[in-house]
């Protein structure tokens, strides 16, 4: 009897130190789920004007939900306006301007530069006439030689006034020069750059939230002057919601993009579902905020889980463990 007693607690021991073991090292174990540490990503946008001004209005609240392009605040808008008016005018005036050179002369410039030249001509034919007759006359001393003089002046003058009526009949009857035109056409394209300018200027006075999100800070107040750049809202991107976490390089083989995992958060008895989506292909040393202790100085490969079922009790920069189910067995040494 005290055989039988003997032989079963040194077969129970075998047991034991097999399990304890895994078959004295000639069975291969499932280390079973892997569990992970990290943190909700806190992914925010800081939000500030493109021009400086008054702030006019401010519609929305710390802790406020926002969606894409919702009215975030408002500056005085009345400047810009006013600009906008002016650059109006003088874009219509660069486009009258162009539309003049374009259309060329009309028929009453051109019936008034042909009259001109027809009454030139006809000042040089008296001209020519009284030089002929005169010049006889100078020579036989029948006229005196100052009224010559006049009378050769008159002439020229009057060959001078043909002369420039011809040519402004001449370019009223071909009208504007091509260069001109392509000035004119310059000058309307510079005057509907301006105008857009200042029509952006006014779109600066308005700023929308550019994602869906949760205003985390409000720094402008009505009536507060804001300069270019000074952020004046931050934004919380909270979807998708990312979990950033730590893998030992041991553990790299045991997973893989598009494996399913359990994200659990300390104080919280909900377990959310998730989907790792990035391993990155670069180690660093582990960061203080995963707190285990063995892996504080080692290197670590970083991974983003996208969590499926996210609530409003996971929130940016909260500690989670990540489990990983279906991991791969470790591969022993």
């Amino acid at each position: 009897m005290n055989r039988r007693i003997i032989a079963g607690i040194a077969l129970a021991a075998l047991i034991i130190a097999a399990i304890a073991t895994s078959g004295f090292g000639l069975l291969k174990g499932d280390d079973g789920p892997l569990t992970l540490y990290g943190n909700v990503d806190i992914r925010e946008v800081e939000m500030a004007f493109q021009a400086s001004g008054r702030v006019s209005r401010v519609p929305v609240e710390e802790g406020e939900r926002v969606a894409e392009g919702e009215l975030l605040a408002v500056l005085d808008p009345s400047q810009a306006q006013d600009r906008l008016a002016q650059a109006d005018a003088q874009l219509a005036q660069a486009r009258a301007q162009l539309a003049k050179l374009q259309a060329g002369s009309r028929p009453q410039e051109i019936r008034q530069a042909n009259a001109q030249q027809a009454a030139a001509r006809a000042a040089l034919n008296d001209a020519q006439a009284d030089y002929e007759r005169r010049q006889p006359l100078v020579e036989s001393g029948a006229i005196s030689r100052a009224v010559w003089e006049k009378t050769v002046t008159a002439l020229r003058s009057a060959e001078a006034r043909f002369a420039e009526a011809n040519q402004g009949a001449s370019l009223t009857a071909e009208g504007p020069r091509a260069e001109d035109i392509a000035a004119a056409r310059a000058q309307l394209e510079a005057a509907r750059a301006a105008r857009a300018a200042i029509d952006t200027d006014l779109d600066y006075t308005r700023l929308e939230a550019p994602v869906d999100g949760t205003v985390v800070t409000r720094s402008v107040e009505p009536g507060s002057l804001v300069a270019p750049g000074v952020t004046a809202f931050t934004i919380a991107i909270d979807r998708p919601l990312r979990v950033r976490a730590y893998i030992a390089q041991t553990d790299l083989a045991r997973i893989n993009p598009g494996m399913k995992v359990r994200v659990t958060a300390d104080g919280n008895p909900d377990t959310y579902q998730g989907t790792i989506g990035y391993i990155s292909p670069r180690a660093e040393f582990t960061p203080r905020s995963v707190e285990t202790e063995d892996l504080r100085t080692d290197l670590v490969y970083r991974l983003r889980i996208v969590v499926d079922d996210p609530d409003e009790a996971l929130r940016q920069g909260q500690p989670v463990t990540v489990t990983i189910p279906a991991a791969r067995p470790a591969v022993e040494d």
